[in-house]
């Protein structure tokens, strides 16, 4: 699991638990955690729709980040089941979702729509808070937060 420190840093660190809450990155806006996936983005995966979490404390503190789906140049199944796994194995109180569009547009999809509403509800009934899903395209992002939709 990656952790991302209060230096801006990415570090893998299978120990995510162990570290202080004044080592972690607090998101406080869409463009907090936009700034971290854009890091993600930056290693070259941008011709592949990949799909990942960030997992936050109730402090909003940032536990860490993990990938749950990655497939091909169109598109990318996420299993639910996987993501609420790596939540709840985190001890997450909050999670945001992340993939990229690899064409660059940033408009959500039906099935974007449909997935987000479908871990949202199952957020619901584990008391884990889905509180955003963002979508990394062509320097810039949507959010279904700061746009009304989640």
């Amino acid at each position: 699991m990656y952790l991302y420190g209060s230096d801006g840093k990415c570090r893998w660190r299978p120990d995510v638990n162990r570290i202080p809450a004044s080592e972690r990155k607090t998101i406080r806006r869409s463009q907090d955690a936009y700034e971290i996936f854009r890091l993600l983005w930056q290693d070259g995966t941008d011709h592949v729709e990949s799909f990942g979490v960030l997992l936050l404390n109730r402090a909003n503190k940032c536990l860490g980040f993990k990938w749950v789906s990655k497939g091909g140049t169109s598109g990318t199944v996420v299993d639910p089941k996987i993501v609420f796994q790596t939540a709840l194995l985190a001890h997450a109180s909050g999670i945001i979702l992340c993939h990229n569009h690899p064409s660059g547009n940033t408009i959500p999809s039906d099935a974007d729509t449909k997935i987000t509403r479908k871990i949202k509800d199952c957020g619901l009934l584990l008391d884990v808070a889905v509180l955003d899903h963002i979508i990394v395209g062509d320097d810039r992002f949507y959010s279904f937060s700061d746009e009304g939709c989640l």
